[in-house]
């Protein structure tokens, strides 16, 4: 038995071990991603007297649901575009200009993805809402309104924009310094350099870029509840209908709509960089970078960049300042017993977020990095396919993915429910695709003699990829492993219906704070959940370092 293989017009059959990862991935991937959304789509049209599809017409024919589908079009594209240039601003400056601070940016650019998403917002309230200390404090304004799009696209840019710059610091990185070198010998100048040579090789991560903040826009329903007001999209639809409303079929249904702009977006980008040539890791000896110093190009970016980390800084700072404060607005005065409630009474969501993180971190992102090499480096019957459905959780609003692993293990062969387990496999197959898609980007990069040269002098596949593919991987691979623990350390619509008595998250417990008011508890614990973030970033970094792995975060 073996998947035949077409190269250079001849059917090999594919090696053993790759063809039992294959299928080992491939049973995973059915089963915790395409099983639970089957068991979602089955649901939407059995109704106690049979199939119906009435559920589906109801999306078509409702102007409401249509325009909420023009909203989400607008506010995602809009978010896109905007994280994924500040992204590549923050990465290119960072890896190409030599302008003081460069640790502090690279610091604060990671800063976004070390809390919960809600968060971004409840600060965004803090500052410019109609008390915010910067409109009604600073400015006077008595009825600022940062409700709406303009608020959404703020938090969500501020959201999103650090998984951009993860993706393409490693990649600038990476880029041969001969090929701008030649470039700059033969008269060009500067721009054109950037216009010719930078650019182009940078598409397959700029548009992985884009395809991903697109597909999480899509999912965020955390940040629309909050701080969305009118302006209506399709996550919240969903959740208000399937969980507000009880119908899980019209939730159901409206997600379907979610899939078809995923699957376009995604054909898009792949028919867009198809039969492109992105190799710049050769294997060669490269020269160090010779940094931009040209004061016409320092300044601007530094200010621009210095603009932009002030307002993360003054976005973040209100979480701990608001942990040391007794009411928010009402009583100003200095306490600590916002953190004695967490640090005692409260330490169980702590305890059990963390230890499932810290789990599911390696499996996601090894499985991450294991898919990209198979869909990227080998050839096998249903590559397309494997790479589509790894990506597809991205795609679903998370309460969609969560009613899902209910309705698919909640009975026999696998009870999971109310499990750790469960909670575990949420957040593997929830966060993987951030390290496909930035595994993927960078063997784009990698130019396939490195790996024939390993097998050549009888490394197995197996070595080969540990050995060799691996470390050149590195900044990817830590991509995908700080991606999968932050977001496992600040999941809430997957989870917000697999958590138990017996295990309680912490954005649960800060969406229960938030909830009754607590303000002051609810950051305390989230000024501990970044505290353990940042810990365990800074640890994974060294520890990969010891093993030659190159990460974006090395030079802190």
């Amino acid at each position: 038995m073996a998947f035949p293989a077409v190269r250079r017009g001849r059917r090999q059959p594919v090696e053993p071990v790759v063809l039992v990862t294959v299928l080992l991935v491939a049973g995973a991937l059915w089963l915790f991603i395409v099983n639970p959304l089957f068991q979602v789509m089955k649901q939407s049209v059995m109704t106690p007297e049979g199939i119906s599809f009435q559920a589906y017409w109801d999306v078509v024919a409702s102007e409401r649901i249509l325009r909420i589908f023009g909203n989400t079009l607008v506010l995602c594209t809009t978010v896109s575009l905007i994280a994924t240039a500040i992204g590549f601003l923050f990465a290119y400056t960072v890896a190409y200009v030599q302008v003081p601070l460069k640790g502090l940016f690279r610091a604060l650019a990671i800063l976004p993805v070390v809390s919960p998403p809600f968060l971004v917002s409840l600060s965004a309230i803090l500052l410019f809402g109609r008390t915010g200390l910067i409109t009604r404090g600073l400015l006077g304004m008595e009825n600022a309104n940062i409700y709406g799009f303009g608020g959404l696209v703020l938090v969500m840019v501020l959201t999103e924009f650090p998984v951009t710059f993860l993706m393409l610091i490693g990649l600038l990185q990476n880029i041969d310094v001969s090929l701008e070198e030649a470039a700059r010998n033969s008269g060009a100048t500067r721009w054109q350099v950037f216009r010719t040579v930078t650019l182009p090789l940078l598409l397959p991560g700029l548009a992985n870029a884009f395809l991903l903040v697109f597909i999480q826009a899509l999912a965020d329903f955390s940040n629309p509840m909050v701080i969305g007001g009118n302006y209506m999209v399709l996550a919240v639809q969903i959740y208000q209908q399937a969980i507000g409303g009880y119908d899980l079929q019209g939730g159901a249904a409206v997600a379907v709509l979610l899939l078809l702009i995923t699957v376009a977006v995604f054909t898009l980008q792949r028919y867009w960089l198809a039969g492109r040539s992105y190799v710049t890791v050769t294997g060669k000896p490269a020269r160090e970078r010779t940094q931009v110093r040209d004061p016409w190009v320092v300044w601007p970016l530094f200010a621009i960049v210095s603009l932009l980390t002030l307002v993360v800084i003054a976005m973040y700072a209100l979480i701990p300042i608001n942990a040391f404060i007794k009411l928010w607005g009402i009583n100003w005065s200095f306490t600590l017993d916002n953190f004695k409630y967490v640090l005692g009474l409260g330490m169980k969501p702590i305890y059990d977020t963390t230890r499932l993180a810290l789990i599911s971190m390696p499996i996601s992102g090894l499985l991450g990095m294991v898919i990209a090499y198979l869909v990227t480096k080998k050839r096998f019957f249903g590559r397309g396919v494997m790479e589509f459905v790894a990506m597809l959780s991205l795609a679903v609003p998370g309460t969609v993915i969560g009613i899902g692993y209910i309705l698919a293990f909640n009975k026999p062969p696998l009870v999971l429910t109310a499990t750790g387990t469960i909670l575990v496999l949420a957040f593997v197959f929830r966060n993987m695709p951030v390290g496909i898609r930035s595994g993927i980007a960078a063997l784009q990069q990698i130019d396939p003699s490195m790996e024939e040269a390993s097998i050549n002098l009888g490394a197995t596949t197996q070595q080969t990829f540990v050995k060799v593919m691996l470390p050149l991987m590195g900044s990817a691979f830590f991509s995908g492993l700080l991606y999968s623990f932050v977001r496992a350390m600040t999941a809430v619509s997957q989870v917000i219906f697999l958590v138990s008595a017996k295990y309680n998250l912490l954005t649960v417990a800060i969406l229960n704070q938030v909830d009754v008011g607590r303000w002051g508890y609810a950051s305390a614990y989230s000024t501990v959940l970044i505290l353990i973030v940042l810990v365990v970033t800074v640890l994974l970094a060294l520890i990969l370092r010891l093993f030659g792995i190159r990460t974006s975060i090395s030079d802190l």
